[in-house]
């Protein structure tokens, strides 16, 4: 599973926007020691992201500049994603925009080295190319100009990784859904290779697994003082009775930034998720477990981040542990209380899976076919080949016998064609008046 870094202030503050990692700008900057200019920057997590080098390059170089840094520090989370911080480049050193400049072309050349191989890939099958999908690679930078950083070039950026990232729970859903059909689906294509016998098993082993599965300790609701207070005895060994959430807040706020991400966030659930999941038993699948984990978290996040930024604050998580539903709260459904889709899409899942299987079986007696033709346009050329060598084979035998007669040897045509009774060129006899009518020669 992707994780999403949390980082300093003092480094990663425009990250906290492109990247959804970072602390916000309002954090009082007299509290945070500012960073050496020679210190490397700080290692983060790939973000799921294709330009994910790119993103965090620029991001490194930009923060190396005086005076970009200090109107990232001041400037609003609303304005830079509005794009009011990108017009700040125009005033950042010759030295940063000549490396974002090469950091441009790179990224510009990487992506045409990918297109051009998917392009090669996707034709050699004879699949139809998707331009439009091609086209939206670039769509975080502008690439009719590959040669220089532009204002353009970090405004797109940043839109473009706003929306990437804001869309990456929802991506991830409609994957968890896709691999859940695909399951069910190939289930029941193994159910229909077996005998009534066989198959009968089979489903009772099934419904067993699901019944072993839904076999678990209660379930606390995530984010309640009841889930809380079970990680701070069992994962923290402390007194259920001495619980208090602000000293439960700053110990689990592991690096100390004073908010909790997305990834702090994650762990909290660990062992509600230990109560359902098992890697060693066969009914717990762990990619349905990862995706408990981040039910888990958008629930919390929609619940307690009030400014959403996808950050806890110390002030939004204390106003939560003051609400009724942090004391009195619902029962928590699990994945196996939800469904997660439904009769109709699995029934258009299976017709669209049907309609690939079918496309895959015309191509492949299409190449069939292909492949037949050539095999006999080869074996046409080939005996053409083969007329064509006994021809010039033949053609060389009757020069090297021409050659090989002495002088003395070689007969005028006529006495020839008087000796063997043909005309030149024809392998029919002459016809006994004819050969009456030839002049004699003394």
């Amino acid at each position: 599973m992707l994780r999403r870094p949390s980082v300093t202030v003092c480094c990663w503050a425009l990250c906290m926007w492109i990247c959804l990692e970072a602390v916000p700008i309002a954090v009082d900057q007299t509290k945070v020691s500012p960073p050496a200019e020679d210190m490397e920057p700080p290692q983060s997590v790939d973000t799921g992201l294709h330009y994910d080098r790119y993103l965090r390059e620029v991001v490194d170089f930009l923060e190396k500049d005086p005076h970009f840094r200090e109107k990232l520090h001041n400037t609003d989370m609303e304005d830079i994603k509005q794009g009011k911080l990108a017009k700040e480049l125009d005033f950042v050193s010759h030295h940063v925009r000549t490396k974002l400049d090469e950091l441009k072309r790179q990224e510009v050349n990487r992506l045409r080295m990918l297109i051009k191989a998917k392009q090669d890939v996707e034709g050699g099958r004879g699949i139809k190319i998707d331009h439009q999908t091609l086209l939206k690679q670039f769509e975080h930078l502008n690439h009719m100009n590959p040669h220089t950083f532009e204002v353009d070039d970090l405004d797109r950026l940043i839109k473009s990784a706003t929306h990437d990232l804001e869309n990456y729970d929802k991506e991830r859903h409609d994957e968890f859904k896709r691999y859940e059909m695909m399951k069910e689906h190939d289930r029941r294509e193994r159910l229909k290779t077996m005998d009534e016998e066989a198959r009968k098993k089979e489903e009772e082993h099934y419904e067993e697994m699901k019944r072993k599965h839904a076999e678990h300790p209660k379930i606390n609701h995530p984010g309640s003082q009841d889930q809380l207070k079970e990680v701070w005895e069992e994962a923290d060994g402390l007194d259920p009775n001495d619980f208090d959430p602000k000293t439960f807040f700053n110990l689990h706020d592991t690096n100390g930034d004073g908010f909790f991400d997305e990834q702090e966030l994650e762990a909290l659930f660990t062992k509600e998720l230990e109560k359902m999941y098992d890697p060693r038993q066969e009914e717990d699948d762990m990619v349905e477990m990862e995706e408990e984990r981040l039910r888990m978290r958008e629930h919390v996040m929609n619940e307690v981040d009030t400014n959403k930024d996808r950050l806890v604050s110390l002030h939004e998580f204390m106003t939560a542990t003051k609400r009724k539903e942090f004391l009195e709260p619902d029962a928590w459904d699990t994945l196996e209380q939800n469904p997660i889709y439904t009769d109709e899409e699995m029934r258009e899942f299976e017709q669209h899976l049907t309609r690939e299987e079918n496309n895959l079986i015309q191509k492949t007696a299409d190449l069939q076919k292909q492949r037949e033709d050539l095999e006999r346009q080869q074996q046409h050329l080939n005996a053409q080949k083969l007329e064509l060598q006994q021809a010039v084979e033949h053609m060389e035998r009757l020069k090297s016998q021409q050659i090989q007669l002495p002088p003395e040897a070689k007969v005028p045509a006529t006495h020839l064609e008087e000796s063997v009774g043909e005309l030149p060129g024809n392998s029919q006899p002459l016809p006994p008046a004819y050969k009456q009518d030839l002049p004699t020669h003394s």
